[in-house]
């Protein structure tokens, strides 16, 4: 229930999180009361702004931290991640999809109410759209820096997007009660790496609340309002949007002009397509209905009769009044985020392959970056190849499964694109995303071909005692060293071209584990390069596992071969007859290893016989073997591609 209260700086209005308990009768007189304040707030006094940093440098503690202190949530010891609604966000202690929440905060300089909207946005390079669609609804950020890890990798990311697009920026210094905490390096980074004023900067302990009530004064001081004209006609426009059962598509807007009300008629500029509306509301940090959404709020809508396909919400897209597409200016939009990993996905029975395909729709419908589409392997049966932003995209994806639908599923190792530009004529060209479909060296149209692989531009920062092993970590990846420059006396920017396919193949990993942890890594797409690459079959008993197939450099051959019969060879159980598994590229083979057969002892019942019977014996022991191998399958269980798969 919402009650008055004095508490903190400017905590004017509590509110418990969990509607739930609350009776009906309850939740609507508190949207009124919300409703009624709102109101009374002019567009001058709001303003929209994010939380952008590396991951892990405090963003969820700190958006939890400002949400009791605006009273928007009881302050209590449970508050963790509050803004964090999937099970695998809480788990992992990171955020996957950029969360928003609508604050009144009462200003302690002037007495007057303020109307704030906040995002809490992902820090993993996986999720870098989810932070540029959020950009475009804020008019300011807060940039957060870990006081003992300083300025890392995703924090000069995020400083670049959020400059490009004109935001305001209030620096902040989080974890400052930790022993390892040193402050005054951590603003001299942001002043010699970003030319910010430190001066005013703000410092805090998200975990112990020091000096939180400092932040909503400076970003009241710092951020401008949102600029828009209330009596103009409606232009609103998409950020997001996710699927629900009994609504469909809910629409998360940021009203630029005008205002929308339920019983509007609104056109999409993208599609065409013509919706009532059937509820306005703000996330509070629930969703609390709303009579209005005014100019430079930023909340959820939804349509009545709802909108069925999700396909139809296309995230940038620009909505309007039925009648006023001419005197409304459509948004420019956003870049859609494009897949850089790919995996084929299968049932570990396939007999749950109807309720595995239900579990995927649920879960795809909600994230619109995974692409989906049929595929079947003849060692694994039926199933789907999906597209992903990144490792982390996928593991977090086959976490979710798990955990929200209770499916287990064989993910094969991730993999990425490859262009084919054929010799036939100009302009001819093909993206391979499934490595059994990529030629095979005897193929004569790929032997004239050019081939090309994704490469990233990445930037890595890490103490300056490390350069000589990180470096040469890159090289080995096949990376080109674009920069080094050291941006404090101890630390170092690192810029290189890699191949995405080192990223896949967790270069990451090998970095931390280089670096004692203290590497960061941040990456983007920068088109393709040619490349020498061949595909590499794992054969059993000369029978190719289309499963298993990756398309690599020919300079992993050799070792990638020898790792996959080595370990292949100790999940295929033994058979009645000799297993042979080799590694190779078209009809050479780079590896081999041979599992032994169960062998009787044919000699047992012989003692003191002549040697001409026991050659005998064990000829035609030989004999049968060999007629054996040339009728028997090798049985290879489910178990043995999960285990071979799994890291």
């Amino acid at each position: 229930m919402a009650t008055a209260s004095a508490s903190g700086a400017g905590a004017c209005w509590v509110v418990s999180s969990d509607q739930s308990s609350l009776r009906p009768g309850v939740t609507k007189r508190r949207a009124a009361e919300l409703e009624k304040r709102i109101a009374a707030i002019p567009l001058e006094r709001y303003r929209n702004f994010c939380i952008v940093a590396h991951i892990d440098h405090g963003k969820s503690t700190l958006s939890d931290r400002l949400l009791e202190l605006t009273g928007t949530v009881s302050p209590s010891g449970d508050n963790k991640q509050i803004l964090d609604k999937l099970d695998v966000e809480r788990e992992r202690g990171i955020t996957v999809k950029a969360q928003t929440c609508t604050m009144i905060y009462r200003n302690p300089r002037d007495g007057l109410d303020y109307l704030l909207h906040l995002v809490d946005t992902p820090g993993h390079v996986d999720f870098r759209a989810e932070v540029t669609r959020s950009y475009a609804s804020c008019g300011g950020a807060l940039l957060l820096v870990d006081a003992s890890q300083g300025v890392q990798a995703q924090t000069v990311a995020n400083f670049y997007l959020a400059f490009a697009e004109g935001l305001a920026l209030v620096p902040v210094v989080n974890k400052i009660d930790l022993p390892t905490a040193d402050v005054q390096r951590a603003l001299e980074q942001l002043e010699s790496v970003f030319e910010l004023d430190t001066s005013a900067a703000v410092r805090v302990s998200a975990k112990t609340g020091q000096g939180v009530a400092d932040i909503l004064p400076a970003v009241i001081d710092r951020v401008p309002p949102p600029v828009g004209d209330p009596n103009a006609p409606l232009r609103m426009l998409l950020v997001d949007s996710w699927y629900d059962t009994f609504k469909g598509v809910v629409l998360l807007v940021r009203v630029f002009d005008g205002s929308v009300r339920p019983g509007d008629r609104l056109v999409s500029f993208a599609t065409g397509n013509e919706y009532t509306v059937g509820a306005v509301g703000i996330q509070h940090p629930d969703q609390i209905p709303q009579s209005v959404l005014r100019t430079g709020q930023v909340g959820y809508v939804y349509f009545n009769p709802g909108m069925k396909r999700i396909q139809d919400a296309k995230i940038g897209d620009t909505y309007t009044i039925v009648g006023c597409e001419d005197k409304v200016e459509p948004y420019p939009g956003f870049e859609e985020p494009k897949p850089m990993v790919f995996v084929a996905a299968f049932p570990t029975d396939q007999s749950d392959y109807g309720k595995l395909a239900d579990s995927i729709g649920q879960l795809v419908l909600n994230d619109r970056s995974v692409t989906l589409q049929k595929d079947f392997s003849e060692a694994l049966g039926a199933g789907w190849r999906l597209g992903f932003l990144g490792s982390l995209h996928c593991s977090v994806f086959q976490d979710r499964l798990r955990q929200e639908h209770g499916a287990d599923i064989i993910i094969t190792e991730p993999a990425v694109p490859t262009r084919v530009v054929w010799s036939t004529k100009p302009g001819d060209e093909t993206i391979i995303t499934n490595p059994a479909e990529f030629p095979e060296p005897e193929d004569p149209r790929i032997r004239k071909a050019v081939l090309y692989e994704p490469v990233v531009s990445a930037t890595i920062t890490l103490p300056g005692e490390y350069v000589g092993r990180v470096i040469d970590i890159c090289e080995t990846a096949r990376g080109v060293q674009k920069g080094l420059e050291y941006f404090t006396s101890t630390q170092v920017i690192l810029r290189y071209e890699l191949p995405m396919a080192s990223l896949v193949d967790d270069l990451f990993g090998k970095l931390k584990g280089a670096t004692k942890g203290y590497a960061t890594l941040d990456y983007e797409d920068a088109g393709w390069r040619e490349s020498q690459l061949v595909k590499l079959n794992l054969l059993v008993n000369k029978k190719a596992v289309d499963a298993i197939a990756r398309v690599v450099h020919v300079s992993q051959v050799e070792r990638l071969g020898r790792e996959w019969v080595t370990k292949f060879k100790e999940h295929v159980e033994r058979q009645m007859f000799e297993v042979i598994i080799q590694a190779a590229v078209g009809k050479r083979v780079v590896a081999r290893e041979t599992l032994k057969p169960f062998r009787k002892d044919v000699l047992a019942k012989l003692h003191a016989s002549d040697i001409t019977r026991r050659r005998k014996l064990l000829e035609k022991q030989k004999a049968g073997r060999k007629r054996l191998r040339a009728v028997g399958n090798v049985v290879i269980e489910q178990e043995a591609f999960q285990k071979f798969l799994s890291k």
